[in-house]
């Protein structure tokens, strides 16, 4: 199952697992279950503290529960988690096993701590990027607080249970029988929504700080280039971010950042966060600003609201909150997002196997979902807006050797349609002639382009008819000591490494910003030149 190479690196992985575990499987006479079966030998072979052996009872096979020996503290696989899953796989070996999470630890007490017994269920795709970090935080839950536990399901593996429960999107998690959440998520997102005053309490911690030279808002690659820039100049740095890594986490493939030829969204997240935490940098996570309060006079402090209530201040903010997918705006896409409509191909293509779907939008992301879907599921529907596509000829001429996908131009959506529980269709109107047209099918796929997160800042800063930040060659915004970078400004081409350039250039810009200002007190007066001298 694992070739020399795999074995090797998770042999050296193993050495650090401190108590025996046990690898029980739950198999039936199928292929997956030999599949499996094969996977777990090869695991228990690599070291004296694993076991493996085939006596599992679960209902759902192939399965396998990792337990510590003696115990009852384990985590359970339902299906062969390989692909993005398998560094949940090896995290899971090594926590039971006993080796200690790298997260916070007031974090991990936080966990231990919650007062209640909980089982869930979470729904994943082997193809999907996002679900990793949902299983990895569950797993973890149910290594550290024996009435946690978690079983981690292969959604196409297991499509009757997917179809009987209605799982549209991935990762779906299910808490004691019921929905809990779907899309990605973080431990301290769970644990925040478990923990109903975990809210307050960080609001209390965060209100507490002290100003800080450079605050940053929002933790993609320009957030995080500023906040490394900043935090060079030896000057009190934060970074405030509503999820660190911000979209780059929805992005599977990236081949274009210069001297990296291929590497992957959440993998890039991390290696940002890793960088970012290298230097002395006060890291906000899960902090969504409410709203930007300019200083009282020159020099004075900026305000920074967050949604929880806090209040952060800054001698300078650095905004870098990027864009988000951006929806069609149509009767039906709100009522089933998640049951049919979706945004991530990549994520939730593997649940459609075998049906018919659309995909919206005939520019790069478009064209690409297209070709990924169409080896996967039954026919694929493009329909653009314009009367060509926009998309690079390489695709192009990749998407017309398809015999599985048809594309329509000149159309304008009009309409997602359904039966009250999932899409059974859509409608879209002939921009030529102005015929209205239906098509059956399971799934949509949304890829129109982005929509900047500067909803909160349209009262404070100017911004551009598409709600870009408006922003200088310096980086600079129309309010003082507020300066701007990456995909929510007017600076062309929303690319990773331009993001990363700007912000690192907004840093710059706000340390000169900084190292020419008349210095204040706190109360917002300007020092007298004795008050300095005497400083």
């Amino acid at each position: 199952m694992l070739d020399t190479a795999m074995k090797d690196q998770l042999k050296g992985y193993l050495t650090n697992i401190t108590q025996p575990i046990e690898l029980v499987a739950s198999l039936d006479e199928g292929a997956k279950s030999t599949e499996l079966a094969g996977l777990l030998e090869d695991i228990a072979s690599l070291s004296d503290k694993v076991s493996f052996v085939r006596t599992g009872t679960d209902a759902r096979k192939p399965s396998f529960l990792i337990r510590r020996a003696g115990t009852d503290i384990g985590v359970t696989f339902a299906g062969i988690p390989m692909g993005h899953e398998f560094t949940s796989l090896v995290l899971a070996l090594l926590q039971v096993g006993g080796h200690p999470s790298k997260a916070a630890p007031e974090l991990l007490q936080q966990v231990r701590d919650l007062d209640g017994d909980y089982s869930f269920e979470t729904y994943f795709s082997l193809s999907c990027q996002n679900c990793p970090d949902v299983v990895q935080a569950l797993n973890l839950m149910s290594v550290l607080n024996p009435r946690i536990k978690h079983v981690a399901i292969d959604g196409a593996l297991f499509k009757e249970e997917v179809d009987a429960r209605k799982v549209m999107a991935v990762p779906t998690v299910y808490l004691n029988g019921e929905l809990f959440d779907s899309g990605r998520m973080e431990l301290a997102q769970i644990v925040a929504k478990l923990d109903t005053g975990a809210a307050a309490k960080a609001a209390e911690k965060i209100a507490a700080k002290e100003a800080f030279d450079v605050l940053v808002v929002g933790g993609g690659p320009a957030g995080a280039a500023a906040a490394i820039y900043a935090a060079r100049k030896g000057i009190r740095t934060g970074i405030a971010a509503e999820r660190f890594g911000g979209q780059v986490l929805d992005t599977m493939a990236i081949e274009n950042l210069i001297s990296v030829p291929h590497t992957e969204g959440p993998k890039l997240a991390s290696a940002l966060e890793t960088h970012v935490r290298e230097y002395d940098v006060d890291i906000m996570n899960l902090q969504k600003a409410k709203k930007l309060i300019p200083a009282a006079r020159p020099g004075g402090l900026i305000g920074v609201e967050l949604e929880n209530g806090a209040k952060l201040k800054a001698k300078t903010v650095i905004l870098t909150t990027g864009a988000r997918w951006r929806q069609m705006g149509v009767p039906g896409e709100d009522d089933y997002r998640n049951r049919g409509v979706a945004y991530c191909p990549h994520c939730d293509g593997p649940l459609f196997k075998g049906k018919r779907v659309a995909v919206i939008g005939g520019g790069n992301s478009g064209v690409e979902a297209a070709i990924d879907l169409a080896g996967i599921v039954a026919h694929v529907t493009l329909i653009e807006f314009d009367g060509q596509l926009r998309a690079d000829e390489v695709l192009q001429r990749k998407l017309r050797s398809l015999s599985n996908v048809k594309v329509i131009t000149s159309a304008m959506t009009t309409e997602v349609l359904g039966d009250g529980d999932k899409v059974t269709g859509l409608s879209y109107k002939d921009r030529n002639s102005g015929d209205v047209h239906h098509v059956e099918l399971e799934g949509i796929f949304v890829q129109i382009g982005l929509v900047p997160n500067t909803e909160w800042l349209k009262d404070d800063i100017a911004l551009s008819q598409r709600g870009e930040i408006e922003v200088d060659v310096r980086g600079a915004t129309s309010m003082p000591g507020v300066f701007a970078a990456g995909d929510a400004t007017t600076t062309p081409y929303k690319q990773i490494v331009i993001a990363m350039g700007e912000g690192s250039k907004a840093a710059l810009s706000a340390f000169d910003y900084l190292i020419r200002q008349v210095p204040v007190d706190e109360s917002g007066e300007a020092e007298t030149a004795t008050a300095s001298a005497a400083a």
